[in-house]
């Protein structure tokens, strides 16, 4: 099954064009099945242009999942239009009484920041400590997987001296979790950031898993709680053109940026982009649907009354 998400979000046409199906709200209202429920907390400030990414890789399941789009109260996004916020999305408020199956939380441009120092703080720590309670397995990426290894595991982030800019090759270490089920022994992955995590700090915590990492860009992908909770370090996320849309940009400013990594053919950008990371990236997120999301999660209460009317 499709995704279901609402009919006139622009992410729709978009994927109609790369001849991805998504179920829209209408249609799949019609079925008689009860869609996994994920929550997407976007802190990208160009949000229409991460909600196609995360929808791309989500529809790409045979199970029906249905997306809240989540903002944070107290901060204004000056990259998206207030109608479309107001169309699409909630605020925590709105949700902090329900369950979910699933979430994703998004990076976000703050990474130099202390983590105490970004204005939303409070309120995001407020949602981490929620999803721990709420949700079956929530997916933490880039800036938020730093945000998240800090808050729950007090795990530093560190400056970089230079971006960690390109495509990277990572090595898997357990080729037994579910998640990298299916992958090769080395896959690819986008990364933009200045800052990381040290391989010792989570090493030194024993509740953290260490599942792949790169020589060059390091830690990528850490596990706790069984699943409950994940940090991805990179951006598997990404389609075929944003990295080289950030490089086009910060040359334009003329900020200092170098060409990103394994990612242009033989590193030139005039000969196009060569995409290394779009199948592990659709395999990572089947992986975390299927064996973190709807495999492990509870029944509902009228599920369970369900059951008890059969005598089950």
């Amino acid at each position: 099954m499709p995704l279901n998400i609402p009919h006139n979000l622009p992410a729709v046409e978009i994927l109609k064009q790369e001849n991805i199906f998504v179920m829209d709200d209408e249609r799949a209202a019609q079925q008689d099945i009860r869609p996994l429920k994920v929550a997407l907390l976007n802190l990208m400030p160009v949000k229409i242009t991460t909600e196609t990414d995360f929808v791309r890789l989500l529809s790409n399941s045979p199970l029906q999942v249905e997306v809240d789009f989540i903002k944070m109260k107290d901060h204004q996004s000056k990259n998206t239009s207030p109608e479309h916020l107001a169309t699409f999305y909630k605020n925590f408020d709105d949700i902090r009484k329900q369950n979910y199956d699933g979430m994703i939380i998004t990076g976000a441009p703050v990474e130099l920041l202390e983590f105490e120092k970004v204005t939303y703080w409070k309120e995001l720590q407020a949602i981490f400590d929620w999803a721990a309670k709420h949700v079956t397995s929530t997916v933490y990426i880039c800036w938020a997987a730093q945000a998240g290894l800090y808050h729950f595991h007090q795990v530093p982030k560190y400056p970089l001296s230079k971006k960690m800019f390109g495509v990277f090759r990572h090595a898997i270490n357990d080729t037994s979790v579910p998640l990298l089920r299916g992958f090769d022994d080395e896959f690819y992955a986008p990364h933009s950031r200045h800052t990381e995590i040290k391989r010792e700090d989570i090493l030194r915590v024993p509740a953290l898993q260490l599942l792949a990492e790169s020589e060059e860009s390091g830690v990528h992908i850490v596990m706790a709680r069984n699943g409950r909770e994940i940090f991805i370090t990179g951006h598997s996320e990404y389609a075929p053109d944003t990295l080289n849309n950030e490089y086009t940009r910060d040359l334009n400013k003329g900020l200092p940026i170098e060409m990103p990594a394994n990612y242009y053919k033989d590193n030139d950008p005039q000969k196009g982009i060569s995409v290394k990371w779009r199948a592990h990236a659709h395999l990572l997120f089947k992986n975390w649907l299927n064996y973190y999301v709807y495999q492990a999660t509870p029944f509902y209460p009228e599920e369970i009354e369900q059951l008890e009317d059969l005598d089950v």
